[in-house]
């Protein structure tokens, strides 16, 4: 295990105590000698890790999908679509392909990061027009090299649709509806609502939204949920709507995403097998990691409770296996122990290879910090190829 002065850790002393709760490997882990069978592991595995998760049931019905405006840019054919799920904001979402293209194409669903930045969502990865937000600007140049990933990858040939999930974007919780709870001066934050796109007002509603992280978690566990689970479900509703599409050939499907886009890789890729070739970039270590040094560092969207007891956290996108998987990890990433990262492409390559698919999981590293940059936009956009087309 990894710590960061010996018997230190974010926990204090405890921290090699609390290691020392769970096996390793855990008892579902596939690298445990007593799995054999592929099926019989992955049929046990993904039933209790999605007891776990424990998706919300919510009854789906109409879910009243719009097409708000249709235009190219760019080379592109944009469509600026919505639809509504049975609790919340309506969700807005923005699908790109090439303006040319016919028949069915092979598609991803682009999964938008965290980024501490809640008042955005879809349009952290996309560009619709020549007019961006100076915040959407310099988290672009921050994180992606200063590209809209999913419109460079949709002018390769795929149709790419970015939606925002739960608590962002479209989907955020506005300040004006919570009740009971302030803090300070975040509760200038109702200002957001009215005159939503002042900077000013965006950073003070993204400090508020980081707050109230805690509040959501919490009362999300009360109503027999979590959060990874909400955010399945709405990032299932949207491949739902992506696969049902007459210009999408569903047996071609993947998802990518950086970050928080990366950790929903991770459960969408793992536990839902529709997704036929999942990059997760920019978030993949251990549970030890999170507990002995960074989970500080990460979002409620993370944590399942107990989940660590049966699969480590890798190998909850090891659920995949044989199925086609790229991890992208960053060598100087200060959310993670690069010792821990390092152990987790290990459990996937052991996964991968126990189940004789070796050739179906790469695992890269690359210099620098926290980011899904040019060179690694090009090493995933090739895996999609090679896999999609």
């Amino acid at each position: 295990m990894f710590t960061t002065d010996g018997n230190k850790s974010i926990i204090g002393a405890y921290g090699n105590w609390a290691t020392s709760l769970v096996s390793d490997p855990p008892e579902l882990s596939f690298r445990h000698t007593k799995w054999t069978n592929l099926d019989q592991w992955r049929q046990r595995a993904l039933e209790k890790t999605k007891e776990l998760v424990s998706v919300p049931i919510v009854k789906k019905g109409s879910l009243g999908i719009t097409l708000k405006a249709s235009y190219e840019y760019d080379g592109l054919l944009v469509e600026e679509l919505q639809w509504q799920l049975p609790y919340g904001n309506p969700t807005r979402a923005i699908l790109l392909k090439p303006k040319d293209a016919s028949g069915s194409l092979p598609a991803v669903l682009g999964l938008h990061d965290h980024g501490g930045q809640k008042y955005f969502g879809k349009r952290k990865i996309t560009k619709t027009s020549d007019e961006l937000h100076p915040m959407i600007v310099d988290h672009q140049k921050d994180s992606y090299s200063g590209l809209a990933w999913a419109n460079e990858l949709a002018k390769r040939g795929y149709v790419v649709m970015v939606h925002d999930t739960f608590t962002f974007g479209s989907r955020r919780v506005k300040y004006g509806d919570v009740d009971g709870i302030t803090w300070g001066h975040c509760m200038v934050g109702d200002k957001t609502d009215q005159n939503p796109e002042d900077p000013q007002n965006i950073k003070i509603y993204n400090e508020w939204a980081a707050e109230h992280e805690h509040i959501m978690s919490k009362s999300l566990f009360c109503g027999g949920t979590t959060w990874p689970g909400v955010t399945l479900l709405e990032d299932q509703i949207a491949l739902d709507i992506l696969c049902d599409r007459s210009d999408v050939d569903e047996e071609k499907v993947g998802c990518c995403g950086l970050s928080g886009g990366g950790l929903r890789t991770d459960y969408l890729g793992g536990l839902d097998h529709r997704i036929q070739c999942a990059i997760s970039v920019g978030f993949m270590s251990t549970w030890n990691d999170f507990l002995l040094n960074k989970s500080f560092t990460h979002t409620w969207m993370t944590y399942v409770p107990l989940l660590p007891k049966f699969l480590d956290f890798p190998e909850v996108l090891g659920l995949r296996v044989p199925l086609p998987t790229m991890v992208m990890s960053n060598n100087e990433d200060q959310l993670y122990a690069l010792p821990e990262m390092k152990k987790a492409d290990t459990i996937l390559r052991e996964v991968y290879k126990k189940a004789g698919a070796s050739d179906r999981y790469s695992g890269k590293f690359y210099p620098g910090g926290h980011k899904f940059d040019t060179a690694m936009q090009d090493d995933a956009f090739k895996w999609f190829d090679k896999w999609l087309k």
